[in-house]
């Protein structure tokens, strides 16, 4: 490859290295992602932010970890080494929730699975220690952000030390980063040794002692008592606060994991800095042979427009990542980068998405937020919204015209997470509005994830009727505005608190709105939730009441089958669930009747939907037909098309554990 080819790019290699007259460098990046230059991609991101404060960072994208060979070819680091798994753990994008091995891997060249291992962050760090011997190695990415206290690891059925301890690492940055590794790198350079530097906000170490910390309870405590590991995933959470957060200390076997408070949210003059960098917008022309890094098409042409997330949804990490506190770009800095979008070649005219972690959040919740933080004891959104909390879509609803108008743009698209809560609790329906008639591509994905109250309230999201609102207005509107348009709900099965009655409940209102879901998801504990807390504990951490656990493959099985109910191969375990469940009523003929009382036979399940149990095509080609509901009086919802499919996280698989971008 000409080194004119892979110009602008970071250096790969020592002929990189030498075309831009380098006799050293000063970092080695270490990934499990290929590399891809683009600000949606965290290494990216952070060694392009290294570069513009005078830094030389060179890239190591995937290499072979079955020996050190690959991590010495661009010789030693003159400061240190960082590591990341990617933009997901390696054991979420390695593994399914029945824990069968994926074949496809949507940040490796081709698609293809294999190029990185399982527990990718001590894999790595350890071949580096092979390497370079006593050099300074700084952890980051999703990975090392969710696993950096003891936690509970689905795959081994055990709760785990921190990874800084396993991994062998010195310092781990979690959270965002871009703050932490211009401060380490600064201190590095002036000659502090890695072992002194303990001051710096959204890191932790390790130390001998914990005085001065406020104490959580320790390893040994977490795996011999999970009461114990849930009052220490409760402080943690309390304290991720920038701006009155504690210190935090917990002991692994005599040695102690201290986690500075998180680094104040990057404000809009420097998330404007950050993404409007010098990347190259792709990925490294090295994988051009390969069709390239299919993770890059989803984002290429997308906007992201803020950080950040107030919902607190117990299934989704971004609180113990980003942070509650939202902040956003500048319209000017958004409108800078579509420009530059219609000079791509590959550009149709079409924006795929402006968004972040919630599309349709601007501005911290309240005015208080930017000065004491998110408040430790109360949500913003649950059980309702909070009467402090600013309900306005003004500043969306001006970005989205403005990029409407620009010269080349011919359709702006809403494709990240919508909350439909806080969008119903907005009185002035002007955005509502337009979003339907401008930003929607026929079909709007919402996350009501269940309609169970009782399940709706272990996840942290409003009740049904709030969605029932959110529902019946849109359609509502769609109908005055004479649009065909539907709404597509994200589901999961077997969350903590989902009985086999909960799930009957849910299938009751999937056969009532005559929606048919093509995938749903199970609940997949990850690292780094309440909801993961849950499901290991049974316990609600912040109330300390038991928690029903849905724990045997079988019951998990029911659950989901009775979400696809009128998938013929699911008839026995649907039938099971609707016994066990003390709901025959439901097996019969009746409108309300989920199956027939006997064996499905071709004709039924021809009549239901095909000899796969899928819907029959429609016009549209997405299948199920139209009409109104009886008794709603607004349109039907349709299935989702593969459009609509997600990963194991429940948001696709570039926002796995419910992260967006990094």
């Amino acid at each position: 490859m000409n080194t004119s080819d892979t110009a602008g790019f970071l250096p790969v290699s020592k002929e990189d290295m030498k075309a831009r007259g380098w006799d050293g460098y000063d970092f080695l990046y270490v990934t499990g992602d290929a590399y891809v230059d683009h600000p949606s991609f965290g290494h990216a991101i952070i060694s392009r932010v290294l570069e513009a404060h005078g830094y030389r960072v060179a890239i190591l994208p995937q290499p072979d970890w079955h020996s050190a060979d690959d991590f010495k070819k661009l010789g030693r680091p003159g400061l240190g080494v960082l590591v990341t798994a990617g933009n997901i753990d390696s054991m979420v994008n390695h593994y399914t929730v029945s824990g069968k091995r994926r074949h496809d891997d949507a940040y490796s060249p081709g698609n293809e699975a294999g190029h990185r291992p399982d527990r990718a962050t001590i894999v790595y760090c350890n071949r580096v220690r092979e390497a370079f011997g006593d050099i300074p190695i700084l952890i980051g990415g999703v990975e090392a952000s969710l696993r950096r206290f003891a936690h509970y690891d689905y795959w081994s059925d055990k709760v785990r030390r921190s990874i800084l301890f396993d991994s062998r690492a010195d310092i781990l940055m979690y959270g965002m980063g871009e703050r932490q590794i211009v401060e380490l790198a600064d201190m590095l350079k002036c000659g502090v040794p890695v072992e002194d530097i303990t001051t710096v906000a959204g890191t932790c170490f390790i130390q001998p002692h914990a005085d001065g910390y406020k104490k959580i309870p320790s390893y040994e405590e977490c795996v011999s008592d999970k009461r114990a590991y849930a009052e220490a995933c409760r402080e943690q959470y309390r304290e991720q606060n920038p701006f009155a957060g504690n210190a935090l200390a917990q002991e692994h076997g005599g040695r102690w994991l201290i986690q500075n408070p998180p680094q104040p949210p990057l404000d809009t003059r420097e998330l404007d800095e950050v993404y409007e960098l010098p990347y190259m917008r792709r990925a490294h022309p090295m994988y051009d042979k390969y069709g390239g890094i299919k993770a890059i098409e989803e984002v290429k042409f997308s906007i992201s427009s803020n950080r950040g997330c107030y919902g607190s949804c117990s299934f989704c990490a971004l609180a113990f990542h980003q942070g509650r506190i939202v902040t956003s770009r500048s319209d000017e800095s958004m409108l800078r980068e579509a420009e530059l979008m219609t000079k791509d070649p590959g550009f149709k005219g079409y924006i795929h998405d402006v968004g972040g972690p919630t599309a349709n959040f601007r501005d911290p919740a309240c005015a208080k937020q930017m000065k004491t933080g998110a408040c430790p004891d109360r949500q913003c959104l649950y059980p309702k919204p909070c009467p402090n909390m600013r309900v306005d879509h003004s500043k969306y609803l001006e970005l989205l015209r403005k990029l409407r108008a620009v010269k080349g743009v011919k359709k702006v698209f809403v494709r990240s997470g919508i909350r439909f809560d806080y969008l119903i609790a907005d009185r002035d329906e002007t955005f509502f509005r337009e979003l339907l008639k401008y930003h929607v591509s026929g079909q709007l994905r919402v996350a009501p994830e269940h309609v169970s109250d009782n399940v709706l309230k272990y996840m942290h999201k409003p009740g049904r009727s709030v969605y029932d609102r959110f529902s019946d207005r849109f359609y509502e509107l769609c109908s005055d505005m004479g649009l065909d348009q539907y709404i597509v709900p994200y589901l999961m099965s077997s969350h903590p608190g989902s009985t086999l009655k909960d799930a009957v409940i849910l299938a009751e209102y999937l056969n009532k709105h005559k929606i048919n879901p093509r995938q749903v998801q199970d609940f997949y504990p990850t690292p780094g939730t309440v909801s993961t807390c849950m499901y290991y504990t049974g316990l609600d951490p912040f109330t300390m009441e038991n928690v029903y656990i849905a724990r045997s493959p079988h019951e998990k099985a029911m659950q989901r089958a009775l979400l696809q109910f009128r998938d013929a191969k699911n008839y026995e375990l649907v039938k099971e669930a609707l016994i066990e469940a003390g709901r025959t009523d439901l097996i019969g003929f009746g409108e309300g009747c989920l199956i027939p009382p006997r064996k499905i036979n071709k004709q039924y399940d021809e009549r239901k939907g095909g000899a796969n149990g899928k819907a029959s095509e429609g016009k549209r080609g997405i299948g199920q037909n139209k009409g109104r509901v009886k008794g709603r009086g607004r349109r039907t919802q349709r299935p989702w098309d593969t459009s609509g499919t997600r990963g194991d996280s429940g948001r696709g698989r570039s926002r796995k554990q419910g992260l967006r971008k990094q």
